[in-house]
């Protein structure tokens, strides 16, 4: 049986947290789409590193040009420094790091280290100012392209960034390199039971092939 979601949100989607709702939209929890999981590196205007645990990132490209597109609300100080400096760092990081990035959201402070924070390595990027993590299987380092407010309110603006240089992981063309603990790991949101006001917790998981 399939339940149809309109555009206006049902009266039993509950939030998980006050705003949640208002920051993103109702069909996130009620049709649940995984997506891959990274940190975002950028400088805070002090200097000091900023690490965001993003889900999100998709891509485009072409002959010779590889863009990141990365949608997201307007008023996360990650953007603030995007927009500020067009640059940012995708760091794609193993699920065995899962905590390790949960430590960049516990501690994000103007004054925080924040790739510290996570017991991670922060090395210089070539192209770009901001800083990329050692401990990633793939770090793209870009420039800022465009940003466009989608919605005109400033809550949900999708940055597109052009790839400059990857740092790619040797072996990473093995599929265990891809998939597995050591492999990329996706975000699954909470998710909304439809028919009552149940909602699942978070949870996270990497990749399993079911063809070779």
């Amino acid at each position: 049986m399939k339940i149809e979601i309109g555009q206006s949100r049902p009266a039993n989607f509950r939030e998980m947290y006050p705003g949640e709702l208002s920051f993103s939209s109702h069909f996130e929890c009620g049709a649940v789409v995984p997506n891959v999981l990274s940190l975002i590196t950028t400088l805070k205007e002090n200097g000091k590193y900023n690490a965001c645990f993003y889900a999100g990132t998709t891509f485009a490209g072409n002959e010779g040009k590889y863009y990141v597109i990365l949608p997201g609300m307007g008023q996360s100080h990650t953007y603030a420094n995007i927009l500020r400096d067009r640059e940012f760092c995708v760091n794609f990081i193993s699920s065995k790091y899962y905590k390790a990035c949960g430590k960049t959201i516990e501690h994000n402070d103007d004054g925080d280290d924040e790739i510290s924070e996570g017991g991670f390595t922060a090395k210089p990027c070539k192209t770009i100012k901001a800083p990329r993590i050692e401990e990633s299987i793939v770090s793209f380092e870009c420039r800022l392209v465009s940003a466009h407010d989608i919605a005109g309110d400033g809550k949900s603006v999708l940055y597109i960034g052009e790839v400059q240089l990857a740092h790619v992981e040797e072996n990473s063309h093995l599929l265990d390199r891809i998939c597995g603990p050591d492999g990329f790991m996706v975000n699954i949101n909470s998710a909304q039971n439809l028919l009552s006001e149940e909602r699942m917790p978070y949870g996270a998981a990497y990749l399993t092939p079911f063809e070779v």
